[in-house]
């Protein structure tokens, strides 16, 4: 039996209307959102499945299966702007969906749903949204994971959560990778994946340019991966490193997700960059510090969870984006060398590499 099958039922069989998902928009929550997607697939499996996206995330969805259409709309984060919720909300009312799931509690997430008349408006209670949903669901804050407070909106009002969640899914096709690798004058052999950026400063480790240096001194090929934000990183990195490293970053995430999808191994912090290679499969190594892998790591799995061992600190995880006690050690206390043996284990046991 499926593992999702309890999320069916006959009578949603008949159903076809058009499903909207209003997701959350940062890069490593749009991908975890593919979860919601395959629920949905799953209850309604004759329902096309559409998402909101912003022109960052939208070349996610060209790899995300069972997403029908990417509906690619760039609102402000700090201001109304009324013209473009019109706007798009004109663009759903042609779509004549049926449902729509809005999974961010903000009252702008239901603007557009709820001006374009969309009949069932889901989403939890929060912001003043009323008049805005109408399908009110409540209990937020007694779901333990990010996870859950969103694919439980895809599951019938009141269904207990399954014992587990459908993983994100992301397909790169094989020749895509080989183009990819052409095009940027890299060659075939392995190649270990840094992703050294994340949003706040306090989950990002610090000894990238010593672990690039170690991997190139096995033979390994290493590619820093990221947005432009990361480019004076790389750029430090390659300095560490020497030839062997590789600047990949910029503007384009879709360079990003070929890069996650052909490396033999990624390290990342935790960020977006690392749900994307977990859900592409690529063996993943995650580098935690303020935050709990528990809640936060990608329900893919990782090929290794490295956290500090050293000492207990009663500050962790404290969530925090800024480390405002105990000078980072939660991060600081993870060495290069650790981190680069653990690569190596993962590599030869993934790959069938014990020489590297």
């Amino acid at each position: 039996m499926n593992q999702d099958s309890h999320f069916s039922g006959e009578a949603d069989r008949g159903d076809t209307r058009p499903i909207l998902i209003v997701p959350y928009m940062w890069i490593g929550d749009f991908v975890r959102n593919h979860t919601v997607v395959r629920v949905l697939n799953e209850r309604w499996p004759n329902r096309p499945v559409d998402l909101l996206t912003t022109s960052l995330c939208a070349p996610l969805v060209d790899y995300m299966p069972g997403v029908r259409e990417a509906i690619v709309w760039d609102l402000p984060r700090g201001r109304l702007a009324v013209g473009r919720q019109l706007g798009l909300a004109k663009l759903l009312r042609e779509r004549n969906y049926g449902t729509a799931l809005v999974l961010p509690r903000t009252w702008k997430a239901a603007i557009a749903p709820a001006l374009a008349g969309i009949p069932e408006r889901v989403g939890f209670v929060g912001e003043f949204r009323f008049g805005l949903l109408n399908r009110w669901r409540w209990g937020e804050k007694k779901l333990p994971r990010f996870i859950d407070k969103n694919a439980a909106l895809a599951q019938p009002d009141g269904a207990p959560l399954p014992p587990e969640w459908p993983v994100p899914q992301l397909r790169v096709p094989a020749e895509d990778t080989v183009r990819w690798r052409q095009a940027n004058g890299l060659s075939a052999g392995a190649a270990v994946a840094l992703a050294p950026g994340s949003v706040g400063v306090s989950k990002r480790w610090t000894y990238y340019p010593e672990a690039a240096r170690l991997l190139t001194e096995r033979g390994l090929e290493v590619w820093v991966v990221g947005g432009p934000g990361e480019k004076g990183l790389a750029q430090e990195i390659v300095g560490a490193g020497g030839p062997g490293v590789r600047d990949l970053t910029g503007n384009d995430l879709r360079n990003g997700v070929l890069a996650m999808a052909a490396a033999r191994v990624a390290i990342s912090n935790d960020s977006g960059l690392m749900h994307i290679a977990a859900a592409l499969g690529t063996p993943t190594m995650g580098i935690f510090g303020p935050t709990s892998p528990y809640l936060w790591a990608p329900l893919n799995g990782l090929a290794a969870t490295v956290v500090q061992d050293k000492s207990v600190l009663s500050c962790q995880p404290c969530q925090s984006t800024i480390c405002k006690m105990n000078d980072h050690r939660c991060m600081r206390d993870i060495a290069a060398q650790e981190v680069v043996e653990i690569a190596r284990d993962v590599l030869a046991r993934t790959q069938g590499l014990g020489n590297v």
